[in-house]
Formats: structure tokens, C-alpha cells, sequence
């Protein structure tokens, strides 16, 4: 099959480095695969993973009918199976590119819920049973593809001297790590409650936090941080800034601080993880706390943000005085992750989707559902622009969540 990945951004986030990882995979299991996207950090991964980069306009509107012509172009001229997009607006853009064109669409959804205007006969893809039951009722196909982890490439014993030398990272300190995208929705929120726990426990643990990642809300973090290294008088939060293979900052945690699928990956480098959510939801994962997540996916919502404090300081403490509680749940996460979320079983369901897809070719009375769907959408954004209530990642911010 020849396939083009499309996903919506090529910044370093779980969507698209789970679009890329799978793009590679599906191309081992000997197919042609290249991936679409606009300048960016990603843009390395994508070859270095042995993937052909087609690039986009980064100051073209999304969705667009300018996009929708160029993809359908392209599935001619290269005679393409199937084009995929990662969230909705390149979902949006592949289904009206396969309305007319020989290219069959799918659309994978990792935000925490689908929007209501994707077009009801698109395949869908999502990463929760949880999802997967919310959004099935009137849609054709809504499949579950749980976010998928190369156990082979993220594996205890991964070099860590380096990124240690690179930050002034001396080993010794109980590091908890989050590996992250700095973002105020979803994310910011655990991230501020975790620099104010560490920052307090300093005072008589040998903790120190080390936060991987870059976004909008970065100088939040580092102001935040360094009020809490003036406060104990040493570095006990540490900002690195993005990492294109962040492999190193899990090989270096003593424990991981994670959700969706940077939780994954922590588990796969054997360590202890406390699940971070929204509203004060942290959990440690455990063989009595596992079903939570297999059914809701890697996150969660608490009963409010005052909550979340004391209870990140009860695991971190507990998790302190007992490297045997580590080691023995270090080595039931990876367990966890090589039987469950293997890149090779996701790339082979993968393939069974597109070849359904191509089987299966969209309802043309859709289209002007969805267009109605979209312009409403973009005048309700507008509209909150406006007031100044918008949400960056309005389908994963807990207050925009659709019903």
C-alpha cells in the first residue's frame, strides 16, 4: 500500500511522535509510507526514522480547501491508498481529499474527546475504550488503537552520561521526571503542583524534579522553578528545554511523572509511574490501579486541584523509602508495556484499518454536515478569542471537552 501520514503538527508531542513511530512501522511491514507536515523539530525524526518529508505552507489556514487540492493532487501522482490524518483537522482536510480522489481517509483522534463535526462515515482512530464507547454511536467505525511504544528502542540501559553532563545533572538525587509539552491545558497544572511538592520536600529528601519539554508556558515553569531552587538553595528543579529523543531523561528518572503516551514510555524504561490528570488526579500505577487506566487511557480527572498536592507528596514519599517498592514496579510496567503496547501488534492493526478504509469509501452526504460542523466551530472560536476564554487545545481542555 502506498500511504501518506498527515499529523497536525511537527513539534514533539505524543499525536505525532505516535503518527511517526507508526508510520515507520507500518513501512518495516513493507509498505510505502512518507509523511506530510509543515518545518519543524519533527522534521528530523521523521527521516531519521527512514521516512520520506513532503512539506506544507506552516502559514496556510486549517482546515483548507487549498490543503484539500494539494492532497488530492498528490494522492494522484503517487497513486496513494490511503492518507491519515492525526487529529481533526487534518482528518477534516483527508476525508475531502478522498471524496473526489483515489485515496481512501482515516483519522486518529488522541486528544481526550472526539469533536462532534467529524464526518460519521470517516474511520476513526482513538486510544481509549473509554473514547471509543463515547464516540461509536452513529459513526461507521470507531477503532481502538492503544498508544503504541517501541519496547526495542526504549529499554532499560539507555545511555544517560551525556544528557546528565549536558544539564549538570549529578546522580544521586531521587529524580522524578517528566518528559512533557509545555502547555497551560491538560498539562501546566500537575506540572506547577509537582515544582511546588518537590520544592517543599527538599527540605529533608534528596529530591529534585527535572522537567523535559518546551511550549507557550514554558517561562510560567521557569519562573516557578526558580523560586523554588531560591527557596532551598539548590537546584531541586531542573528545565532542560525540549529534547528530540527525550530516551535519556527516562533512562536517568527514579521515578516518572507522565501521562498519555509519555506514560507509556516510562514504562518501558522500567520505572515506577505516577499518572498526572487534571483537577488534583495523580495515581500510581500499580497491578490494583492498572484497569483505571486500560479502560480511561493515561490520565485522569481528581476532585479538585487542592487535592493534588498532598497526594503527590504521600507517593513520592513512599516511593523514597523503598527501592524495592521501585524495582518491583518498575518491572511490572514493562511487563505491562511489551505484552500490551507493542509498535508491531499497533502496526499491524493499523494496516487492517486502512485496508477496510479502502474497502469502505466515504458517504458524500457527510460533507455538508461537516462544513456546517467546522464554520460553526470557527466562529465559536472567534468568538472566544474575542473574550479571551479560548483554549490552545480546546479538545483536551477538561472546561471544553465535548458531551
Amino acid at each position: 500500500m502506498r500511504i501518506l501520514v498527515y499529523p497536525h503538527a511537527m513539534e514533539v508531542g505524543g499525536s505525532q511522535l505516535n503518527a511517526v513511530e507508526l508510520a515507520a512501522a507500518v513501512q518495516a511491514l513493507g509498505h510505502e509510507v512518507a509523511v506530510i507536515g509543515e518545518p519543524g523539530p519533527l522534521v528530523e525524526y521523521v527521516t531519521g526514522a527512514g521516512l520520506e518529508h513532503l512539506p506544507l505552507d506552516p502559514a496556510r489556514r486549517r482546515p483548507s480547501m487549498t490543503t484539500v487540492r494539494m492532497l488530492r493532487d498528490l494522492a494522484v501522482r503517487r497513486g496513494l491508498d490511503v492518507i491519515h490524518g492525526y487529529e481533526w483537522p487534518p482528518g477534516v482536510e483527508a476525508f475531502y481529499a478522498g471524496l473526489r480522489g483515489p485515496a481512501a481517509a482515516v483519522c486518529t483522534i488522541m486528544s481526550m474527546s472526539v469533536a462532534p463535526f467529524l464526518p460519521a462515515s470517516l474511520p476513526l482512530v482513538v486510544g481509549t475504550r473509554e473514547i471509543q464507547e463515547r464516540a461509536a454511536p452513529g459513526r461507521r467505525h470507531v477503532h481502538l488503537i492503544e498508544p503504541p511504544v517501541d519496547v526495542v528502542a526504549n529499554a532499560p540501559g539507555h545511555p544517560v552520561d551525556e544528557f546528565r553532563r549536558a544539564h549538570d545533572l549529578q546522580p544521586g538525587p531521587f529524580d522524578l521526571v517528566v518528559v512533557s509539552r509545555l502547555v497551560a491545558e491538560l498539562k501546566l497544572e500537575g506540572i506547577l503542583t509537582a515544582i511546588g511538592v518537590v520544592g517543599r520536600l527538599a527540605a529533608e529528601l534528596d529530591v529534585r524534579l527535572v522537567i523535559v519539554g518546551d511550549g507557550p508556558a514554558r517561562a510560567e515553569v521557569e519562573r516557578r522553578a526558580k523560586v523554588a531552587n531560591a527557596a532551598a538553595g539548590r537546584r531541586v528543579v531542573v528545565v532542560t528545554g525540549q529534547l528530540l529523543d527525550p530516551r535519556p531523561a527516562y533512562a536517568a528518572a527514579t521515578v516518572c511523572l507522565a501521562m498519555g503516551g509519555s506514560a507509556l514510555r516510562s514504562l518501558a524504561f522500567a520505572k515506577p509511574l505516577i499518572v498526572q490528570g487534571e483537577l488534583g488526579f495523580f495515581e500510581l500505577l500499580t497491578p490494583e490501579t492498572e484497569k483505571i487506566f486500560l479502560g480511561q487511557g493515561w490520565y485522569g480527572i481528581g476532585g479538585g486541584a487542592e487535592e493534588g498536592a498532598p497526594r503527590l507528596e504521600s507517593m513520592l514519599r513512599g516511593l523514597h523509602a523503598s527501592a524495592g517498592l521501585r524495582a518491583r514496579l518498575g518491572a511490572y510496567g514493562r511487563r505491562l508495556v511489551v505484552e500490551r503496547f507493542s509498535l508491531e501488534r499497533a502496526a499491524r492493526v493499523q494496516l487492517g484499518i486502512y485496508e477496510q478504509a479502502v474497502s469502505e469509501r466515504p458517504a458524500a452526504m457527510d460533507a455538508v454536515g461537516t462544513a456546517a460542523g467546522v464554520l460553526g466551530y470557527k466562529l465559536r472560536r472567534k468568538y472566544e478569542r474575542l473574550r479571551g476564554t479560548h483554549a490552545r487545545d480546546d479538545f483536551n481542555a477538561v472546561a471544553r471537552s465535548p458531551k
